[in-house]
C-alpha cells in the first residue's frame, strides 16, 4: 500500500475551509479558530488527547470549541476508530488498549501540525487572536 500525504491534509483542510466559510463574516470566531488550529499541537503535546477531548465540552469560546469538534470529526475518520467525534469519545479514548492509544496519540499529533498549517493558509487575513 502507498501512502498518499493527501489522506492527511485533505480532510484538515475540508474541515477548515468549511468552517472558515460558515463564519465567514464572524471576525471574533474565526480569530477563535485560527489560534485554536494553530495551538492544538502544543496542546496535545504538553497535556494529551483525552485532556482536550475533555476540554472539548468545558471551552466556552464557540470559534475553539468548532476546531476541537472538526478535530476529533477528522481522527475519527482517518483512524476509522468510532465514536470519537460525538459525546461518548472520553469514554473511547479511556477503553482503548495501551498500543491502540499511542497509536492514535502519534496520528493525532500528524493531524494538529496539519491544522496549523491548513490554519494559516485558510485564515491568511485574520490577524490577532
Amino acid at each position: 500500500m502507498t501512502f498518499d500525504p493527501r489522506t492527511i491534509a485533505t480532510p484538515v483542510y475540508e474541515a477548515l475551509s468549511g468552517l472558515r466559510t460558515q463564519y465567514n463574516n464572524q471576525d471574533a470566531r474565526l480569530k477563535e479558530q485560527k489560534s485554536q488550529a494553530v495551538e492544538l499541537y502544543t496542546y496535545l503535546s504538553t497535556w494529551g488527547i483525552m485532556r482536550l477531548k475533555a476540554e472539548e465540552t468545558a471551552l466556552s469560546q464557540d470559534g475553539k470549541k468548532d476546531v476541537v469538534k472538526k478535530y476529533f470529526a477528522c481522527l475519527e475518520q482517518l483512524s476509522e476508530i468510532k465514536n470519537l467525534a460525538n459525546s461518548d469519545g472520553l469514554k473511547t479514548l479511556k477503553t482503548l488498549g495501551t498500543d491502540e492509544y499511542l497509536g492514535l496519540t502519534g496520528l493525532g499529533l500528524t493531524v494538529a501540525q496539519e491544522f496549523s498549517f491548513w490554519a494559516n493558509a485558510i485564515y491568511h487575513d485574520i490577524k490577532g487572536e
